[in-house]
Parts: structure tokens; C-alpha cells; sequence
């Protein structure tokens, strides 16, 4: 019969967020060689390993991410029924795993965690911001608990809530040509200069949409942050799609123009993404209870 414990179950999953055992141990004050112990004897009684060993770092073979999720419910279950035992239904702990696209990291934190961080302060938000691509992974691997993306995500294993209406803008210089012209056209834009999102991000995809219906241009720059795509606009290497929340204070300052393109189709839907196999625990669910 199985006798796994919570701590190795702790230390199991610790392991499979942060790749190695060192860094479980110090996630849960425990020594090291505590850590490895406890992980071989959870081994020893599956009587099959849940890592593959790859120089120095552990990575979740198939029995092992067929397990975490299981693992994660039962670590969360637990500590549900404590805060319920000690009669404690209102104050939620813990922690919780978000994962944000760039635009709604770094321009959309507060409407996204506002309300629950208020609401539950003893909560530890343990953030991450990456490409929708990337979250989308972390989510499918469950390093994360809860996502909210930018860009389409279509997979049978993710369920996806949409969450705000969003838009980008074509964003210049004050001194670049099109700035200066009161009323533009597509054919304005043929032979422009372009300064693009990195592949796999949301707004790489929805500028190239946007490109499809102008003129051929050229791509002259790809970077991976948005707020370096807008001092690259703003010195006049090029023009660029950009999130509208991202440019609101760079248009008031004048130091981007927005222009006006009525001829191209720029919105697009943020999403919540969840895994459709995960626990929904009490810290989850009111936090999707505060973002719906």
C-alpha cells in the first residue's frame, strides 16, 4: 500500500515548478539532502521514477506529468480542509501561479489582480509575464494556475474565457511623413518601415493581420518588449502596431501620434485561460469569481 506523504508530495511538486532539488528545498526551509530523501523514497514506493536526470536538472518524465496535477489537487485539498477544520471560511492562503501576456502585465496588472489582492491580501500572486505562446505551455504543464492572454489560444485541454475587449494602434513619430498627412490611405503605407513583435507573441500576430491589408513594407526590427518598440518608434526608425493602453501616456506627451486607420481591423479579445483537468481551488475560484 502507498504511504506517500504531504511532504514528499510537497517536495515533488516544488521540484517539477523549479527543475532541481535545491531549489525545492529552500522553497520549503528544508536541507537538501532532506529534499532528495524525500523524493527517492516517493520513487521508491511508485516503484518508477517521476524525473528524468539531465545534467543537473529534473525534468518530468510522463509518468511524473501525469502525476503533478494529482499531486496539486491533493496538497491544495489539504490545505482547504485545514482553513475549513479551524473554521476559517473567509481568509484564503497560499499561493497562486497567474501568467499575463506582455500587454496585460505590464499595462493591465491592476484591473487583473486589483480587486482579489484587495479582497485577499494573505494570498501570495506569483506572476509571470511572457508571450501568449509561453503561457499557453506553462498552463498545459500546470506551472501555472490561471493565465490571461492576448492572442488565440485553441486547445482541447485549455479552456478559454474571454475577459476584455482590446485594440492596437499604428503608431509614428511626430516628424514621420504619415503623422503629417490629415487623412490616410492604405496605399499611404506601401514601402514603410516596420518595427515588429517578436514571433509567437499576440501582437506580432494581430500586426501581421494588419500588414496583410497594405502594401508590401519592410520589417526592419524585431524586439521582444513592447516599451522598447516605442523608443524605436519614437526615434523615427519605423512605425508599429502597438497595444492602445501601452501608447495612452507616449500620445499625450506627443511623443508618438497615433494614426488613424479606420481602413484596418485592429481589435481583439483578452482571455482567461484555464486548464480544463486542474482543481479549482477556494483561492482560484475568487479570483475568477473577481475577474469575471
Amino acid at each position: 500500500m502507498l504511504n506517500v506523504s504531504l511532504r514528499q508530495l510537497e517536495v515533488f511538486v516544488q521540484i517539477a515548478l523549479h527543475g532541481s532539488v535545491r531549489a525545492a528545498a529552500q522553497r520549503l526551509y528544508l536541507t537538501q539532502p532532506a529534499a532528495s530523501m524525500a523524493l527517492a523514497e516517493m520513487e521508491r514506493q511508485l516503484d518508477a521514477p517521476v524525473f528524468d536526470r539531465e545534467r543537473g536538472r529534473l525534468r518530468l518524465n510522463a509518468r511524473g506529468r501525469e502525476l503533478l496535477p494529482l499531486a496539486q489537487e491533493l496538497l491544495e485539498r489539504h490545505a482547504e480542509f485545514g482553513r475549513r477544520a479551524s473554521g476559517n471560511t473567509v481568509s484564503l492562503a497560499g499561493d497562486l501561479r497567474i501568467g499575463a501576456s506582455n500587454t496585460v502585465g505590464n499595462y493591465r496588472v491592476g484591473e487583473l489582480l486589483g480587486d482579489f489582492v484587495r479582497a485577499h491580501p494573505q494570498v501570495a500572486i506569483r506572476l509571470r509575464v511572457a508571450n501568449t505562446g509561453d503561457i499557453a505551455a506553462a498552463m498545459l504543464d500546470h506551472s501555472l494556475d490561471v493565465g490571461c492572454v492576448e492572442g488565440p489560444v485553441t486547445h482541447p485541454l485549455l479552456e478559454v474565457r474571454s475577459w476584455r475587449d482590446d485594440a492596437l494602434v499604428v503608431c509614428a513619430s511626430p516628424d514621420h511623413p504619415l503623422s503629417r498627412k490629415r487623412s490616410l490611405k492604405p496605399e499611404d503605407f506601401a514601402g514603410e518601415r516596420w518595427v515588429l513583435r517578436e514571433p509567437g507573441s499576440a501582437t506580432r500576430a494581430t500586426s501581421e493581420r494588419a500588414l496583410a491589408q497594405l502594401p508590401p513594407g519592410e520589417t526592419v526590427m524585431e524586439l521582444d518588449q513592447i516599451e522598447a518598440i516605442k523608443q524605436a518608434v519614437t526615434a523615427g526608425l519605423g512605425i508599429a502596431c502597438l497595444p492602445e493602453v501601452a501608447v495612452t501616456d507616449a500620445v499625450a506627451t506627443g511623443r508618438l501620434v497615433a494614426l488613424k486607420t479606420p481602413f484596418l481591423d485592429l481589435r481583439r479579445k483578452l482571455s482567461i485561460l484555464l486548464h480544463r483537468e486542474k482543481y479549482r481551488g477556494a483561492a482560484l475560484e475568487a479570483f475568477l469569481h473577481s475577474v469575471s
